[in-house]
């Protein structure tokens, strides 16, 4: 017998994987919806676990919201909602029911990723939300960036967060989110 322990897998090593966390998630038998954050976009996957490897049902990437007319940021809580609406809308006909998956990203009340869980869930999809986690109204229509830029604006301050050429965007952010929303909803719905 070797006295050597066995080395843990790298991916544990390295901090990249949670398996006590991705062994509940796998055991529940339901399709994950995988909600990730980039420094530039945010991705939604609806993944199927199987032996042998997981199977990606979907991807979609904030980046597809420039289809629908998104012209704000792709990295913001509306951007993050859109994207979890448009996940749900094209694979409604796949999946009735998932599993939020949000990795080793630390849980907080009215993230992104729970914007997106919540758009997935307002596809049609079941997916079970602790209500006092999701963000409220306001903070998915971008209300709290349009005030934001609205101060800052009013106040004179130089910022680079804003490009010159969105200006009209963000000084009603919730109206654009409206559009695009519903724009999103009559092309996959017909609504």
């Amino acid at each position: 017998m070797s006295l050597l322990k066995r080395m843990p897998p790298k991916r544990r090593r390295l901090g990249l994987t949670d398996y006590r966390k991705r062994l509940k998630l796998v055991k529940s038998g339901l399709p994950r919806l995988v909600v990730r954050k980039t420094n530039n976009q945010i991705i939604v996957q609806v993944i199927r676990s199987k032996l042998g490897g997981d199977e990606t049902i979907l991807t979609v990437t904030s980046k597809k919201l420039r289809d629908y007319g998104w012209r704000a940021s792709l990295k913001n809580t509306p951007a993050a909602y859109l994207t979890g609406l448009l996940a749900g809308l094209l694979v409604k006909d796949k999946v009735e029911k998932a599993i939020l998956d949000i990795g080793l990203q630390t849980p907080s009340k009215g993230s992104k990723v729970f914007a997106a869980a919540l758009g997935f869930r307002d596809a049609g999809i079941e997916i079970p939300l602790g209500e006092e986690i999701l963000p409220d109204k306001d903070r998915i229509s971008g209300k709290h960036i349009s005030e934001y830029y609205k101060m800052i604006r009013e106040s004179g301050l130089q910022t680079t967060q804003f490009s010159k050429s969105d200006e009209s965007i963000y000084m009603n952010l919730e109206k654009h989110f409206e559009e695009v929303k519903n724009r999103i909803l009559k092309e996959l719905c017909g609504a």
